[in-house]
């Protein structure tokens, strides 16, 4: 197994399901890493240089500086070989990282770009109105497509394959947000899929990085790097972020 010289540096706050896939899995894998937790649209113009794109998370370490979840974690499984995130048959890694760019696209898509950020970013950050309206049309007319799908891909018990991979993972993460949406799933209606996420969540990996994001949550993103401490968190000396909120190439 590869080791690192030191820390490995991640740009992004654990607020972000995209974030917490890659920390999941350092910390599965045991990859040290110091956070610099800026919520992306607080990123300074040293945050547009890493990614133009201004998404996060950015992934930095001594012989790389890398965005994108997907590539961080393929790059993070292949220097970090053991414990492995993906299955071992060809096969198996193709299914999964279908199912990765289903929940990374699809599901990222209208659980996040859709519902969390009427409900929460636009509120937060930008002073919109929570349209309630609005709301109540994407989890009635929007949540239960991609829902059926995940009910058609779960597993009755355990995990996809033969234990938790990155693929579980992908899919676990964008729930936390829904939650913070103030969104209750039916669980009569989806069984299988929200027994499958809440096995995921429970995982130490993925509870741990969650914990994260359920205490940011209950503060102004002003504060985060400061319970983030509290909590015992590595954090960088410095960060790229700014106070001015600033709108991506996305929205």
């Amino acid at each position: 197994m590869s080791t690192l010289p030191s820390p490995a540096t991640i740009i992004g706050g654990p607020v972000s399901p995209y974030v917490r896939k890659v920390l999941a899995v350092c910390e599965l894998k045991g990859v040290p890493y110091k956070l610099d937790p800026i919520v992306p649209f607080f990123g300074g113009e040293k945050f547009s240089e890493l990614n133009p794109l201004r998404r996060i998370p950015v992934y930095i370490d001594d012989k790389v500086s890398i965005s994108d979840s997907t590539v961080i974690c393929e790059y993070l499984e292949e220097r970090f070989a053991s414990p492995a995130v993906m299955p071992a048959g060809v096969a198996e890694r193709a299914q999964a990282r279908w199912i990765e760019e289903f929940a990374d696209t699809r599901l990222g898509h209208v659980s996040i770009w859709r519902l969390f950020y009427e409900s929460v970013i636009g509120p937060l950050i930008f002073q919109t109105k929570r349209d309630k309206d609005k709301i109540a049309a994407i989890v009635a007319e929007e949540i239960p497509d991609v829902m059926a799908t995940l009910e058609r891909l779960a597993p009755a018990e355990g995990f996809l394959f033969d234990r938790l991979c990155l693929a579980d993972i992908s899919v676990a993460v964008f729930f936390r947000n829904i939650e913070w949406a103030r969104v209750e799933l039916d669980r009569s209606r989806w069984p299988k899929t929200l027994a499958w996420v809440a096995r995921a969540t429970a995982t130490p990996a993925l509870a741990k990085v969650s914990a994260m994001g359920d205490r940011l949550m209950q503060v102004m993103p002003d504060q985060h790097r400061k319970v983030l401490a509290e909590m015992g968190v590595g954090l960088t000396e410095t960060t790229v972020g700014t106070d001015v909120p600033r709108r991506g190439p996305r929205i």
